[in-house]
C-alpha cells in the first residue's frame, strides 16, 4: 500500500505564489502510488525532466507495490522463505525500515501488512478483525527476523512486507536527485502530500507549506517557511473507518496490531531526506509524545511538529522561527536542553 496520510491542504498552500511561473517552470500531475502527484521544476529542459521524472515514479511502483505479483515486495512475500534477489532501490528501503525499526524500538515494523490487511486497510472493505485473529497474526510481526545480505532478502514463511510507510518518501528522494542532476535550480514535488523541494521558490523566495489541522482536516493549523528539505506528515485523520461508535487508523501499533493510540494525532517530520522523514513520521506517531521527543533529542538531523490528542502543538527549536501559527491550539517548544 501507498496510501501515506495526504497533505492535500498543505501540497496546495506550498504551491500559493508561484502561479506567475518563469519560462523554465514547467508542472506535471500523476497518479501513482494510490494518490495524485503534483510535479514542478525550473529547468532549461523542464519537460523533459518530468517525462523521465514520471517514468522513474512508474518504475518505483512496479518495484515496491505489495498488491502488484511482480513485484519485489510480492516476490519476497509468496518466497516462503527462501531468498529473493532484489533491486538496490527495494535493499535500499528496507536497510533504512530496519535502522528506523531498530532504533524506534520496533515502532515502525515493515512486516506489519498481514495485520493491515486483517484490518482491511489494504482494500476497501475496512474491519475490525476479532481479538483471535489479531493474536494469530502478531507472532509473525518482526522486522528483525528479516535478513537482508546486500541485496537478497529473506524473510520467514510466515511473514509478509509492506513498505508503504517508505515508498513515497524514497520516490521524492529519487525525483528531487533526477532533477538536481539534471541542472535543475528550483522544484516542488507533492507525493501525495509528501513534499520535498530543490532550491527555493523561482524567484528565490522561500516555500510555504501548510500542516493540516488534524482535527479539521480542510483547514490548516499553521504554516512552515522551508528551504530545500523534505515535509512529511503521518497522522489518524485521513485513512480511517468508524464501526459501533469508534474510529479507527490505518497507523498500527506493532505492539498490539491495534490502532496506534499513544497520546498523538499527528507527526510532521521536517529534514534533507524524503526516506528518513517518511520513515521517522510513522514511527514517531507510534511510539507516541514521551518517546517521540527522545527520539529527536538523540538525533541531529531532523525536526518535527506534533499534534496531541489533547490539542497542543509540539514544535521543536529548530522550527521556532519558521513556523507561523493560524489555530487556536496553545504551541509548546521542545528543547534538547
Amino acid at each position: 500500500m501507498f496510501r501515506k496520510l495526504p497533505l492535500l491542504t498543505a501540497a496546495m498552500l506550498l504551491f500559493t505564489g508561484c502561479t506567475a511561473q518563469s519560462p523554465q517552470e514547467v508542472k506535471m500531475d500523476v497518479f501513482a502510488m494510490d494518490t495524485y502527484m503534483d510535479l514542478r521544476v525550473s529547468a532549461p529542459d523542464g519537460n523533459a525532466l518530468l517525462r523521465e521524472a514520471s517514468a522513474r515514479i512508474t518504475e518505483l511502483e512496479k518495484t515496491l507495490s505489495v498488491t502488484r505479483p511482480d513485484s519485489d515486495i510480492s516476490r519476497i512475500n509468496a518466497a516462503g522463505g527462501s531468498p529473493v534477489p532484489v533491486s538496490s532501490d527495494t535493499a535500499a528501503i528496507l536497510r533504512e525500515a530496519l535502522d528506523i525499526g531498530a532504533e524506534s524500538g520496533g515502532a515502525l515494523d515493515i512486516t506489519i501488512y498481514p495485520l493491515l490487511r486483517a484490518w482491511g486497510f489494504t482494500t476497501d472493505t475496512q474491519q475490525v478483525p476479532s481479538g483471535e485473529e489479531i493474536t494469530s497474526l502478531l507472532p509473525a510481526v518482526d522486522a528483525s527476523a528479516i535478513s537482508l545480505d546486500g541485496d537478497t532478502v529473506t524473510i520467514p514463511a510466515d511473514a509478509m512486507l509492506d513498505v508503504g510507510a517508505l515508498a513515497k518518501g524514497y520516490t521524492s528522494d529519487a525525483v528531487i536527485s533526477l532533477f538536481r542532476e539534471n541542472g535543475a535550480a528550483s522544484a516542488i514535488i507533492s507525493l501525495g502530500g509528501n513534499v520535498q523541494t530543490l532550491g527555493t521558490k523561482p524567484d528565490g523566495s522561500l516555500w510555504t507549506v501548510g500542516i493540516t489541522d488534524p482535527f479539521a482536516p480542510s483547514e490548516i493549523l499553521g504554516t512552515l517557511k522551508v528551504g530545500e528539505c523534505a515535509v512529511i506528515t503521518s497522522g489518524n485523520y485521513e485513512r480511517w473507518f468508524e464501526e459501533d461508535g469508534v474510529r479507527y487508523w490505518h497507523i498500527l501499533d506493532p505492539a498490539d496490531g491495534c490502532p496506534a493510540d499513544n497520546g498523538l494525532v499527528s507527526v510532521t517530520v521536517v529534514g534533507e531526506s524524503g526516506l528518513t522523514c517518511d520513515a521517522l513520521s510513522t514511527a514517531l506517531f507510534i511510539e507516541g509524545t514521551d518517546k517521540a521527543a527522545e527520539h529527536w533529542r538523540r538525533r541531529d538531523d531532523f525536526e518535527m511538529l506534533c499534534v496531541t490528542e489533547d490539542g497542543k502543538i509540539l514544535l521543536t527549536e529548530g522550527l521556532e522561527d519558521c513556523f507561523t501559527k493560524q489555530s487556536d491550539m496553545p504551541v509548546e517548544v521542545l528543547r534538547r536542553e
